[in-house]
């Protein structure tokens, strides 16, 4: 696969631990989105993530981390096993592990995350049901860097969505997955064309700083870049 007839697509490795709802929406946007999915790994055998991965010609493997000693363990074979696909980009899916640091420092500026609530907001999990617990008028989702702290690197990308008054956490659940659908192959097509930029300075967007919430859409209204 080619980007602009000259350079090969942007190399992406994808981790999972389940349904694979993401996964599924950036394969199927990875022939309009310059990037090139080379590797699914998933920390469980049972992830339906695989599958779909295997009916796209998509290699995957399987590292189950109840095998190793300890966490740095694990996230160091994870790591060796990652690297032998020379990654451009490692993109979290619904990857149910939290990620040492010297995990994190070695891919810095090239591991994203995707995250249902509208950062800093509700970071960690059971979102859906606190933003209600709490009586919040918008929810979302937000795609971010990754970085040491927990769901704390700087945001690239939200969608927001007003929620109704007869929400509940599964619906809310269903319409922000609808949203992650969205901009998480957007966000991964914006890195593989090298517009979007994680360095020592911050995050850049087509070389403009992005503000804290980063790009930000309303529901069923696209206001983002194109």
């Amino acid at each position: 696969m080619k980007q602009d007839n000259k350079s090969p697509a942007c190399r992406v490795v994808v981790l999972i631990s389940g349904n694979g709802s993401n996964l599924q929406a950036i394969i199927d946007q990875s022939h309009t989105g310059g990037y090139q999915l080379s590797a699914v790994i998933s920390n469980r055998a049972d992830a339906f993530g695989l599958q779909r991965a295997a009916q796209a010609g998509i290699a995957t493997c399987v590292l189950d981390h109840k095998a190793f000693a300890s966490r740095e363990a694990f996230d160091a074979r994870l790591r060796q096993e990652i690297d032998t696909f020379a990654p451009d980009l490692v993109v979290l899916a619904g990857f149910m592990r939290i990620l040492s640091s010297a995990f994190v420092q070695h891919y810095a500026g090239r591991l994203l995350n995707i995250h249902p609530s509208l950062l800093p907001a509700y970071k960690g999990t059971n979102t859906h049901q606190r933003v209600l617990d709490a009586g919040e008028a918008l929810h979302g989702a937000s795609v971010h860097f990754v970085t040491p702290e927990l769901d704390g690197g700087p945001v690239v990308r939200q969608a927001v969505i007003k929620i109704a008054a007869n929400d509940t956490k599964d619906t809310l659940a269903q319409r922000v997955a609808i949203e992650e659908h969205k901009i998480y192959p957007e966000v991964l097509a914006w890195f593989a064309a090298g517009r979007l930029v994680f360095d020592v300075d911050g995050v850049t967007l087509d070389q403009q700083r992005l503000p804290t919430c980063g790009v930000q859409s309303q529901e069923n209204s696209q206001t983002h870049a194109n």
